[in-house]
């Protein structure tokens, strides 16, 4: 084979790895707006449109029945369920008229039936919090769904110990001794640090937190299929500067690596194990949050819609179980995220709405569009500047 075939097929893969990475997102995205659209019709709502994607769009189709536009758009990185009367506060200041040129669009409109429903600004504040927590709920359970069928189908994910680089020898009796003693060995699955369960490496941390150099710590792993409790020496101080200082847990553990493999402990464990996983993982987004603003972790540890897909792409195509892991991890971060209490937000809309509820009375509407339009922009130059240091710092 030739090197201009090699290139060609190892673009064509790069290629398909990110056209994966853009599915899955855009799969999240829309089983996001699918649960604002579903609760919305459930409640009774006016919902006027539902695109997957923004921009241009490639398809659109509108129900004879219902009115509603549906609609595929040209930027797969996005997606809305539009609801009538969102944005009050644009027809309140124009009294509820606007000239607007006649287009092929409207006319079209005005041979479908008008959507039926209550706007969503007169809807009940309960309501309309039903339906923008609604969102973030399908995410999860789409999420939840993809980790059980992993952890029954597959396995849960442990990580595997390495003790020692492939090619040192004398370089490691140290360990050696210890492992001979009972330390951890090449190949354990660790299953339980300090009678704690672990899935996640910031587990690691958490389980040995605050431990000093020669602590002795019981470890559950699992070898040969068997289960047993290793004696972890610490080889040094397990004081972490964050929750990516991975190279001072491997410090402490006195191990060369660790890398992900799977154990099946049956179908009722796995169900367990796939709830508390899912858990673990939204926790790790409010961590890495709170790092962020406490400054004890950088800015560019963090990426945007770039290094999203990236990393995505990279993930998604190494392996059935990676491509659900990934796929898990992006539907639980945007179920914790988009109910984050920041303007733009499905979190941010649900405080005014508990707002307007025990006041009686809405806030204005107008400064509330200001506020969410300030947060969107905030928002976009965020993941802008993330991508950019990332570029950098590469």
């Amino acid at each position: 084979m030739g090197i201009e075939s090699v290139l060609v097929i190892n673009f064509l893969k790069s290629v398909g790895s990110i056209a994966l990475a853009v599915g899955i997102l855009l799969a999240m995205v829309t089983v996001h707006e699918f649960g604002h659209y579903i609760v919305g019709k459930l409640l009774n709502f006016k919902i006027t449109e539902f695109s997957v994607g923004f921009g241009p769009a490639i398809f659109k189709k509108r129900s004879k029945k219902s009115g509603e536009l549906f609609a595929l758009r040209v930027v797969p990185l996005g997606g809305y369920c539009a609801f009538d009367g969102e944005d009050d506060y644009d027809e309140e200041q124009e009294n509820g008229e606007t000239e607007q040129e006649e287009t092929k669009e409207q006319k079209e409109q005005e041979e479908y039936p008008e959507p039926k429903g209550v706007r969503f600004n007169d809807q009940a504040p309960w309501k309309r919090i039903l339906v923008l927590i609604a969102g973030a709920t399908m995410n999860y359970l789409l999420a939840l769904l993809l980790l059980v069928i992993m952890f029954a189908g597959i396995g849960r994910p442990v990580y595997s110990v390495v003790v020692e680089k492939p090619e040192q020898t004398a370089a490691v009796a140290t360990q050696t001794e210890i492992s001979e003693q009972g330390g951890l060995q090449t190949g354990d699955r660790i299953l339980k640090v300090n009678g704690k369960d672990v899935y996640l490496i910031t587990d690691y941390m958490d389980a040995i937190n605050g431990e000093k150099a020669g602590a002795e710590i019981p470890v559950l792993v699992s070898a040969n299929g068997k289960l047993t409790v290793r004696t972890l020496v610490l080889a040094a101080d397990a004081n972490f500067a964050n929750m990516s200082d991975t190279q001072t847990l491997l410090k402490a553990m006195n191990i060369y690596g660790l890398f992900t493999v799977t154990e099946n402990q049956g179908f009722f464990p796995s169900i367990g194990h796939s709830f508390v996983y899912s858990f673990k993982i939204g926790g790790t987004v409010l961590r890495s949050l709170g790092e962020l603003l406490t400054g004890k972790l950088g800015i560019n540890a963090v990426g945007g819609p770039v290094t999203t897909i990236s990393m995505t792409a990279q993930a998604a195509s190494s392996g059935l179980m990676s491509f659900l892991n990934i796929a898990a991890f992006i539907g639980v971060n945007l179920a914790v995220f988009n109910l984050l209490p920041v303007p733009a937000l499905d979190g941010c809309k649900v405080i005014f709405c508990l707002i307007e509820w025990i006041r009686k009375k809405p806030v204005n509407r107008k400064l509330e569009t200001i506020i969410h339009f300030v947060g969107i922009i905030f928002l976009l130059g965020f993941a802008v500047l993330v991508d950019l240091l990332q570029v950098l710092f590469i």
